[in-house]
């Protein structure tokens, strides 16, 4: 095994344990195959009892990869404690949707809606309190593939918790073969999960790259977004990453 497979599954287990206790107890994540049995589990799941799930839904008119970012910054900041540990607990799992926000504000609430109106987002909780919303709209199908693209630089908006001192992060897109609706995938868990836990906040500087590949994985990843590599069967590839500095 490399060693960037080996920080791959490493990182995967982290984040199902730090989710999902229970599945820790349940599947071995320290071998290959106990990883793939808690990834079967967590499809299972998401696709049973749909109504049970926990999940936010967003309504994307168009997507600028950097704006789209800071605004999803913006809302999973604003997330309720409360609401927060469940919506951790189910992934953060997110589903996005085809719409013009401007033409849902009087039928929908939603928690926070971009400036520009480009994407508005439901605050997370059961499917079933977002179930007209997502039979109204199709899901958002974006299937041209991301280019790379230069760096572009972002702060997260609002005052730094007190004490809290800014922090420079990198944001790391792997765009070999990733459409724009999976960018969007990607993207979400891992920037959600470092808000809940308490890796980015206001104030801090994103630098967002857009790269082929995210190999070798950088030694400072704080989150990775780790999913099957389609080109080898029972190996992992980096689809995003957090990391510290930029």
């Amino acid at each position: 095994m490399t060693r960037t497979q080996q920080l791959l599954r490493e990182r995967t287990a982290v984040r199902i344990r730090a989710a999902r206790p229970d599945l820790a107890d349940r599947h071995d994540l320290a071998t290959p195959d106990g990883l793939l049995d808690a990834h079967r589990h967590i499809a299972q799941e998401a696709g049973a009892a749909d109504d049970g799930q926990i999940l936010a839904a967003v309504v994307v008119r168009d997507v600028d990869l950097a704006r789209w970012v800071r605004d999803t910054c913006v809302f999973a900041l604003g997330v309720p404690p409360e609401d927060a540990a469940a919506w951790r607990a189910s992934f953060t799992r997110t589903v996005f949707l085809a719409g013009n926000p401007d033409h849902l504000r009087d039928r929908f609430v939603f928690a926070h809606l971009a400036d520009d109106g480009s994407a508005a987002w439901t605050a997370p909780g059961p499917a079933a309190g977002t179930t007209t919303l997502r039979r109204l709209l199709k899901l958002f199908d974006a299937p041209a593939e991301v280019p790379p693209a230069p760096a572009r630089h972002l702060t997260v908006p609002g005052e730094p918790p007190p004490g809290r001192v800014p922090v420079t992060r990198g944001l790391h897109l792997a765009t070999a073969g990733c459409t724009v609706a999976e960018a969007l995938v990607h993207l979400n868990h891992v920037i959600a999960e470092a808000v809940l836990d308490g890796l980015i906040a206001p104030g801090d500087r994103l630098t967002l790259h857009r790269v082929p590949r995210i190999n070798p994985l950088p030694g400072h990843a704080v989150r990775v977004r780790a999913v099957p590599d389609p080109r080898l069967p029972g190996r992992l590839r980096a689809a995003a990453a957090l990391t510290d500095g930029d």
